[in-house]
């Protein structure tokens, strides 16, 4: 490992990996040739189970950078998890309030110190039908704008088998595949170059990555994912729905 594992690290390690190396069966797929080996950068995934995380954790640490999280800023507010988190490298981040700027530093000031920062950047479990990549957010975009660092899309395919959306029962027997496929960097330095950093900017910069992640998972289910991207500001939170209606 070139960078240096805090104890935090190595708890997780120690309990993480052993549980998904028994109860899962993995394929990365070009993560040799594009994933980067050093410096700071993003790294953007497409966001399908609350395991996420777990799974994406292993894939980044088998690539040999320590994973540094947006986690959400309640999961600070325990002393204990909070202490972990932060002795981990994690960022908290509250989102929809001011307290969502102080994450963005945070962000921007570790991948200038050369580190790997996992994004997810639909913010959220996609509600497509389908499960594609929703509409994103643009985090991983002004970051990569604000660095000039490069931002490396992953789609990623199986989490949802062991933990399927917003569900609390987790399917570890038989033994699911998880399957990450590793895009090239997105290019964004002709929208980095663009003053004033407008929001049309911003979005065209997401639209890319957006875009980047999604057709890596099409690579890897062997289909084309739909024209229009899922926008929960229109289409709504299906989740949500169903759980009111019930």
């Amino acid at each position: 490992m070139q960078e240096k594992r805090s104890w935090a690290i190595n708890v997780a390690v120690g309990i993480i990996k052993p549980t998904l190396l028994v109860s899962t069966k993995r394929e990365w797929i070009d993560g040799d040739k594009n994933f980067p080996s050093e410096g700071g950068f993003v790294i953007a995934l497409n966001h399908l189970s609350h395991v996420d995380p777990l799974t994406s954790a292993l894939f980044v640490y088998d690539h040999g950078r320590i994973p540094r999280f947006l986690a959400k800023a309640g999961l600070f507010k325990n002393k204990l998890l909070g202490g972990y988190l932060r002795s981990a490298g994690q960022i908290p981040v509250e989102r929809e309030t001011s307290g969502a700027v102080g994450a963005y530093a945070a962000a921007v000031a570790a991948v200038r110190r050369g580190e790997c920062v996992i994004i997810y950047p639909e913010a959220t479990i996609t509600r497509d039908p389908d499960l594609w990549p929703m509409r994103g957010k643009s985090g991983a975009a002004r970051i990569a704008l604000e660095v000039g660092c490069p931002v490396v899309p992953v789609g990623q395919w199986g989490a949802q088998e062991i933990l399927p959306p917003y569900t609390k029962k987790p399917y570890l027997f038989p033994r699911k595949k998880i399957v990450a496929r590793v895009g090239p960097p997105v290019d964004v330095t002709d929208l980095a170059a663009k003053q004033p950093r407008t929001a049309e900017v911003v979005n065209e910069a997401t639209d890319r990555i957006m875009a980047a992640i999604t057709h890596q998972l099409e690579l890897i289910r062997g289909a084309d994912a739909p024209d229009e991207r899922y926008d929960m500001r229109v289409h709504g939170d299906r989740f949500r729905n169903r759980k009111e209606a019930s």
